[in-house]
Formats: structure tokens, C-alpha cells, sequence
């Protein structure tokens, strides 16, 4: 629409209260258009948030948030919210540095109850919410829950539902069932083509089984919710017999109260049974399931296989979006060919993921491999101890995983893998800082979290070879689990292998195939000199004092083989080694004792926070009696002990102190050449 008058008198939800029926309507087709101009200019999440326009713009005309609590599970879907809730002049910064978040943050807006950006809290959130405003005779007691078809196959929903009917909490959760429980839904695995999740298919049968309910049809149940009727046994059996006509028996079972299916983008029926549900004097729990069309209203998105859940920018008129020109491919995607080259040779190698065959790489290795690939949904404690399961009788599982979404899997790791010392393969995607989706998604705590488990071994590779490298060489280790983490990103193409890197490439080709690597052992990348060492470098580093040493984890080793030739570049005295340790655990404890033993300086550089490879490194330097005598400066260099806000991924290693710069910066101060500034602590 060339304009939007009923969204512009919007600056709080208050402005919804007084609105007829025809202008929420209208409403709601301003603000579909409004959330995809802006994601069309910006990129973010786009499907989801069209998906549910109608539902946020019944939900905020009914209740009165802040005082009422709205909690989006997971909060890629909660772009309409924001606009609703007085930041639509903020969307040109969306998912930007200084800007507004891709999801709700308590920091950001009191309309936003709680934070999120991880699926399956907002049940378990509702329920805490409730049980406060209860217990602190709270006025107003509306908590409402809005969770997806995909997050409610995490477990924690159902620890919640069955903690909140046992209970009896007054809560309304809203089922929105878009038919999308993975990214992307359809991927070909050992189960088909079908979502991912057994209850998808109940829900869908729901669908079927009879028409939408309308506002009528609910007001002639209702009466069962009024306290008096709770206990009534012969309520027991309506609800059975109703739930074999519209499927709520499961969720009445777990003490819910089942009101459904109803249509989503219907406003006529929507809002006058919210209203019913919030004027109730019932203190037992609501589960209202309504089925919406993700995407909704824009057809490119309606197509695709992903529904443009996430989206870079993109034209308007026909959806394809704008990509920039690489010179290599991604790291997932080298990442799922590489196993796919593991899995040709070796048929016990399967691959499972949680929900995000897109994002892992999983759906490329479906394709060649559907029979041995396995979504489980999002239920990533369930996917570790599965893969241990196979494990146990002799198959080969890598189990790809985000590094964030791996904290959900932590007690499975340490309980069912690593102390069984079972061969797991995990594969940690989105490694590091990961840019545009910010705190809640970065993979810095891998590292910390577990290198202090026993059995573990840890490696991190430094461009696409070496991640083809490490494949293959998870692919052989049969002596217990692996952990492999690699960063959002591409590989380098190789020109820049050759000229920066310095490797003698055949043809001037990138390996098509990984190379078995030998367990706990790094490698000198760059001596003193660079590629000039036989020339004029071999002036460099004469005194022990102007020698100074990088020992790099991850692909920081870029940044720091940048930085060593540009100290170099000031001073023709200076001498910078560089080494790829490769492995965190176990440690090359020979090339460290050389870099500690020949330099007066040593610079180690991860892509973590504290408490990783750094930690590991001084740890073993402190015991092995190597800073005992003073001749060795070092200095870990980790990301901060802080969030780090959204942004380009670039910009985060900026705040973080960790490009180019700030290594040059760290080696020319240890050695007494400049006086840079002192990476400040962020405000937390």
C-alpha cells in the first residue's frame, strides 16, 4: 500500500484497544506489508513474522501488555510485535550494530516479557510468570504462551505442559502449527520427507479430523472450563469422547484444557474467543491450537522450501535475494561434501541433526544419503544420546549441531559419551561469533564448556582444507568422541591459500579430498620473514627480545598471519612465527614448549571466551615450569567476558579485540615497539 494510516496512529498497543473489527483487518495488512519492506531492505527473519500478523494483532488488541505477559517462543516471529510495540522507527537498523535485536530482549522494550532466541522456554516461562502474579495477589493474571509446531517437539515443552496440568496454573499456550518443524522442512531423511516430529503429524491430523471451530462452536464448550465443572467425572469422559472427534485428548490428558483447531489469520474468530479465554475465572491451563500459513500473504515465501525463514535483502516484486560473490564455498557446505566423500567409503557413518538439516549441512548429505540421516526435531539431549546409542553397536554418527544449541546437550555429552568414551562425532557449527543473530546464537562457550570434559578431543581447523582435513580424520578415530567446531562463513579460495597461507597447491587447486591428520598435533605456519625468510628476513629476530611467537586456534589464524606481516612491516628487526595449533585437546605440548622456549613473547589467539583454549594453554605452560623464569611474555586473547550485541561478524571481533589489528597491536606492545591501548572490559 502506498500508505498506512492505521499502523501510523500505532505507538503502543493501547492504540489497538478502541479499533472495530474491519480496521484490525486493516490493520493487519499494513503491518504484512510493513515487516516485508523493512526485511526486504535489511534481512532477518521473514516467514515466520508473516505468519503470525493476525495473531499479534488480536492478541495485543485483547490483552493489555506490559501488565498481561506475551512470551514468543524462540522470537524469530516477533517483528509485528516490535512494531506494535513502538519500535517500527527502529527496523532500518534491524539486526545491525547499535540496532534492534532480531528477537525479544527483556533490555530492549517492556513489552518484551522474555528473551529468547533458543525454542521450547516459553511454556516453562508462562508457568513461572503465572505462579508469581499468583502468589504476589497480582491483579491481572493473563500469561500467554505462543509456541510453534517445531519448538513444541522439545522436550522441555512437555516438562513444562505436564508440570503446568499438574498444577493447575492459569496459562493460555497457543499452539501455532505452520507445518514447519525444520529448516527446511522436507529435507530427505530416514523418516521421509515429512516433518520431523510424530506430534506434527498428530497435529495435522487435528486439522483434518473436522473444520475450524468457530467462535459458536467454542462458546458451547466453554462452560466445561468454569470451576465447578473441573472435577466432574462425567467431564472426563465429554473430554475423551470430544477428543476422539478433535484430537485434544493429548493434551487434555496432560491436564490442558483443549480448545482448537482454529484459524489463525481469521480475525472474526480469533479475538472473541481470546477474550473468552481471558475473562475466564478458570485457573486451569489453555491450550488453543490454531493453524496459520507461513509466509502468509507473500507468495515468493509461500513457495519456497524454506519458506524464506531467514533471508538475506531481497526484491520485493519477485523475492530472489541479493547474495554477494564468493570465492569459495561455505564451511557447512564443505563440512556436508566431506562427509558425504567419508560416507561413500564407509557405510556405518550416519548423520543426525536436531531440527536444522539447512543450517548444518545435513539436508546436502540427506539427499545422497536419506536412509542415513536423521532428524530428530528440536531435541538436541534426545540426538546425543541416540548417537551414543548407535555408537554402542558399531555405527559412526556425527552428530551436527550448532555450538549454541549444543548447551542444551551438555549432561548428554559428559553423561552418555564422554564417559562411556563412546565415538561421537560432533560437528559444531556457527562456531565463534556468528554476526546478524547476536548473543543468544554465538558459539563462544564450546570450548570452555568442554574442554574440562575427560576423553574429549578437540580440534578447529584454520581454513576449508584443513576442515576437510579434520573430517576425515573424525571419520577414523574410533578411540572416542571428537568434537569439530568451524565458524559461520566461507573458505578463503585458493589464491589466498597460496599467497597468504602458503600452500604449494597442485594445479592451483583446492584438495578435493580431506587427509587423515595425526591426533594432538599443531603446525608452524609462517617463520619469521614470511615468505621472504631466505632473504632479507633471515635478518629478523636475531635476539631472542624481538622474537615473538602467535599460536593461533581456529580461523583467527587468518587474522593473525595478517597482523604478523604487518608488525613486521614497522620494524626490519622484528620476527613473528605463526603456528595452527589444530588441536585443543589433546594440546601439541612439543610445539608450545618450542614457541615458549624460542620467544620472548607468546600471542594466543581463539576465537572463545575465557576459559578455553587460552586457559588450557597457560595452564600447561604454568605446570610444566615454562614462565618460571620470566623469559616468555603471554597473552591469551579471548572475546570478552561480556554479550556481544548483533552486528556483522566483523564488527563483533572489532569489539572483541581480535582482528588484524589488535593481534599487530598485542605483538608490538609485548616487544616494546608502540604503546597501543589496552583492550578495555565491555559494559555487560
Amino acid at each position: 500500500p502506498a500508505s498506512k494510516p492505521i499502523l501510523d496512529s500505532v505507538g503502543s498497543p493501547a492504540d489497538l484497544n478502541g479499533m472495530s473489527l474491519s480496521e484490525l483487518k486493516q490493520l493487519s495488512h499494513e503491518l504484512r506489508w510493513e515487516v516485508l519492506e523493512s526485511v526486504s531492505k535489511t534481512g532477518g527473519h521473514l516467514s515466520s513474522s508473516l505468519g503470525v500478523v493476525e495473531l499479534t494483532v488480536a492478541l495485543h488488541h485483547v490483552f493489555d501488555m506490559p501488565e498481561d505477559d506475551i512470551v514468543w517462543d524462540v522470537s524469530h516471529q516477533c517483528y509485528p510485535h516490535k512494531m506494535l510495540t513502538g519500535r517500527r522507527d527502529r527496523f532500518n537498523k534491524l539486526r545491525q550494530l547499535n540496532g534492534l535485536s532480531g528477537f525479544c530482549k527483556r533490555k530492549e522494550s517492556v513489552y518484551d516479557s522474555f528473551g529468547a532466541g533458543h525454542s521450547t522456554t516459553s511454556i516453562s516461562a508462562v508457568q513461572g510468570m503465572s505462579i508469581a502474579k499468583s502468589m504476589l495477589n497480582k491483579r491481572r493474571n493473563n500469561c500467554i504462551a505462543v509456541i510453534g509446531d517445531g519448538a513444541i517437539t522439545g522436550g522441555m515443552a512437555y516438562e513444562a505442559m505436564n508440570s503446568a496440568g499438574y498444577l493447575k496454573n492459569r496459562m493460555i499456550v497457543i499452539l501455532n502449527d505452520n507445518g514447519q518443524v525444520s529448516l527446511p522442512t522436507g529435507t530427505q531423511t530416514a523418516g521421509g520427507v515429512a516433518p520431523a516430529s510424530q506430534l506434527s503429524a498428530y497435529t495435522s491430523k487435528l486439522l483434518v479430523s473436522k473444520p475450524f471451530q468457530d467462535f459458536r462452536d467454542f462458546a458451547k464448550s466453554f462452560n466445561k472450563l468454569l470451576p465447578e465443572n473441573i472435577q466432574d467425572v462425567n467431564k472426563r469422559v465429554d473430554e475423551y469422547a470430544r477428543g476422539i472427534v478433535s484430537g485434544g485428548t493429548l493434551f487434555e490428558e496432560l491436564g490442558f484444557y483443549y480448545v482448537g483447531p482454529v484459524d489463525g489469520h481469521d480475525l472474526d474468530n480469533l479475538i472473541p474467543i481470546l477474550e473468552k479465554l481471558r475473562d475466564s475465572p478458570s485457573n486451569k491451563p489453555v491450550l488453543l491450537h490454531i493453524k496459520t500459513n507461513k509466509g502468509q500473504g507473500y507468495p515468493p515465501a509461500e513457495k519456497a522450501s524454506d519458506k524464506m525463514h531467514g533471508v538475506g535483502k531481497f526484491d520485493l516484486g519477485t523475492g530472489v535475494q541479493v547474495k554477494g560473490k564468493s570465492v569459495a564455498p561455505s564451511l557447512t557446505s564443505i563440512f556436508a561434501n566431506s562427509l558425504i566423500d567419508c560416507a561413500t567409503e564407509d557405510r556405518n557413518i550416519v548423520g543426525i541433526t536436531a531440527a536444522m538439516p539447512g543450517g548444518t549441512g545435513m539436508d546436502i548429505f540427506g539427499r545422497r544419503f536419506p536412509k542415513r540421516t536423521f532428524d530428530v526435531g528440536i531435541a538436541e539431549q534426545h540426538a546425543v544420546t541416540m548417537a551414543a546409542g548407535m555408537a554402542c553397536e558399531g555405527l559412526k554418527p556425527f552428530c551436527a549441531i550448532y555450538s549454541t544449541f549444543l548447551q542444551r546437550g551438555y549432561d548428554q555429552v559428559l553423561h552418555d559419551v564422554a564417559i562411556q568414551n563412546l565415538p561421537v562425532r560432533f560437528m559444531l557449527d556457527r562456531a565463534g561469533l556468528v554476526g546478524n543473530d547476536g548473543p543468544t546464537h554465538h558459539g563462544c562457550y564450546d570450548l570452555a564448556y568442554l574442554g574440562c570434559v575427560p576423553n574429549l578431543t578437540i580440534m578447529s581447523p584454520c581454513d576449508e582444507i584443513e576442515l576437510k582435513n579434520m573430517v576425515a580424520t573424525c571419520a577414523a578415530f574410533d578411540d572416542g568422541p571428537t568434537v569439530l567446531r568451524y565458524p559461520r562463513g566461507t573458505g578463503y579460495g585458493a589464491d589466498k591459500l597460496q599467497k597468504l597461507f602458503g600452500y604449494e597447491l597442485k594445479d592451483g587447486e583446492v584438495p578435493a579430498k580431506g587427509e587423515l591428520l595425526e591426533i594432538g598435533k599443531g603446525r608452524i605456519m609462517r617463520q619469521p620473514g614470511g615468505n621472504d625468510a631466505n632473504g632479507a628476513g633471515n635478518l629478523r629476530g636475531k635476539e631472542r627480545k624481538d622474537r615473538v611467537a602467535i599460536l593461533s586456534f581456529g580461523t583467527r589464524l587468518h587474522e593473525a598471519l595478517v597482523a604478523a606481516n604487518e608488525a613486521e612491516s614497522e620494524d626490519p628487526t622484528l620476527g613473528v612465527t605463526v603456528a595452527d595449533a589444530r588441536f585443543m585437546k589433546p594440546l601439541d605440548v612439543d610445539l608450545i614448549r618450542e614457541l615458549a622456549d624460542d620467544h620472548s613473547a607468546l600471542v594466543i589467539v581463539e576465537e572463545g571466551s575465557i576459559g578455553g583454549f587460552g586457559d588450557h594453554v597457560l595452564h600447561f605452560c604454568a605446570l610444566d615450569g615454562l614462565l618460571d623464569d620470566g623469559k616468555v611474555k603471554v597473552r591469551p586473547m579471548v572475546i570478552p567476558d561480556a554479550y556481544i550485541e548483533a552486528g556483522t561478524q566483523h564488527e563483533q571481533y572489532e569489539m572483541s579485540g581480535l582482528n588484524a589489528e589488535h593481534i599487530k597491536g598485542t605483538v608490538l606492545r609485548l616487544t616494546d615497539r608502540k604503546k597501543a591501548p589496552v583492550l578495555q572490559e565491555q559494559e555487560a
